[in-house]
């Protein structure tokens, strides 16, 4: 620990450097008072010994400069006994404590003691602090990264007997992600988009698998049935107080909702669509179109263009759809890392 002492007379500062020097402590002193502030810009103290006098520099100056760079560090002030109005203004302005002079080594050994155990309290405390802020730190990225993995686990699942394994999760959830940022949505809103995207199908547990994999055209009654997966999906997640699972629940519900109030299942419209089914709903569209299924072929890349050009403000938000074109290199890369 280091100590900054500041006297005009170096007289009492004799006792004072015996005693601080064996404790061993290192003292830096000064008759100087603007020589002591420059060296405290460079140089972290532990504690400052000052000495008020009629004929010394500004005591008071001294002070408020030092707390102007340090706040906590204990300032001690040996002053006359009968100068009762500077012993006030130097413990209004942040003196830890005041010696009297003539100066009583027994009190001022005390004092001096008292300080330091302040210092190192604090430091201990500060330590700990970090330390305790470092632990939180990490047992949160540890439980962020778990919450991550279950939703990966779950979104793959849902999607298994339609894709078989075919990375198509991440597919959607990439490029939701990609045109979230394009759309000018903020970097927490997108890492809930590439999380919640995941389980934007999580309905379709609810759907028989013979209606799922259906090689031919499906009937009036059996897309009825499919469409209900939005609903289920959104009454599974409804009620959980998870950001991911909230939002997992919006895009469910509104993912075949159209900008035209034509989709299911109420027939929300426009920008009463949430803004991530909205962009769920395009992202989707195009990775169906250009993926093999049971009951059709893929389609090409212009094809899947085409189609999405063409249903502007019908079926997806015209915005957005000028984002995703735009983009399309974006994301057909990222289409093609994941497929």
């Amino acid at each position: 620990m280091k100590v900054l002492s500041v006297f005009d007379d170096a007289s009492p500062f004799l006792i004072i450097r015996e005693y601080v020097e064996s404790l061993s402590l290192k003292i830096d002193d000064f008759t100087d008072s603007q020589q002591a502030l420059t060296s405290a810009k460079s140089t972290s103290y532990d504690l400052v010994l000052i000495e008020h006098t009629a004929d010394s520099f500004d005591v008071l100056a001294f002070i408020r400069a030092f707390r102007h760079m340090y706040r906590e560090t204990p300032i001690l002030v040996l002053i006359d006994a009968n100068d009762m109005v500077v012993q006030e203004k130097v413990l209004r302005l942040g003196a830890f404590d005041i010696i009297c002079k003539p100066l009583s080594p027994v009190v001022f050994q005390a004092t001096l003691q008292n300080a330091l155990k302040l210092t190192k309290a604090e430091s201990l405390l500060n330590d700990k602090t970090v330390l305790l802020q470092e632990e939180i730190k990490n047992a949160t990225k540890t439980f962020k990264d778990s919450e991550h993995e279950l939703l990966a686990v779950l979104g793959k699942s849902t999607q298994y007997k339609e894709h078989q394994g075919d990375k198509h999760t991440l597919v959607i959830a990439h490029s939701t992600k990609a045109l979230a940022r394009l759309a000018g949505l903020n970097e927490k809103i997108q890492d809930v988009a590439f999380h919640a995207s995941q389980i934007y199908d999580l309905g379709k547990v609810g759907v028989p698998d013979e209606l799922l994999l259906k090689a031919d055209k499906l009937t009036h009654d059996e897309f009825e049935v499919v469409k209900k997966h939005a609903k289920i999906g959104y009454d599974f997640l409804k009620y959980s107080q998870n950001s991911y699972l909230k939002a997992g629940a919006v895009i469910s519900f509104s993912h075949h909702e159209k900008f035209d109030g034509s989709g299911y299942p109420i027939g929300l419209s426009g920008e009463t669509i949430p803004i991530l089914g909205r962009i769920v709903a395009i992202v989707d569209v195009f990775e169906a179109l250009t993926s093999e299924k049971v009951y059709k072929k893929a389609w090409t890349i212009e094809d899947a263009c085409d189609y999405l050009i063409g249903k502007k403000g019908k079926h997806f938000d015209p915005k957005l759809v000028d984002l995703f074109i735009d983009n399309l290199e974006e994301m057909l890369a990222i289409r093609n890392e994941f497929k």
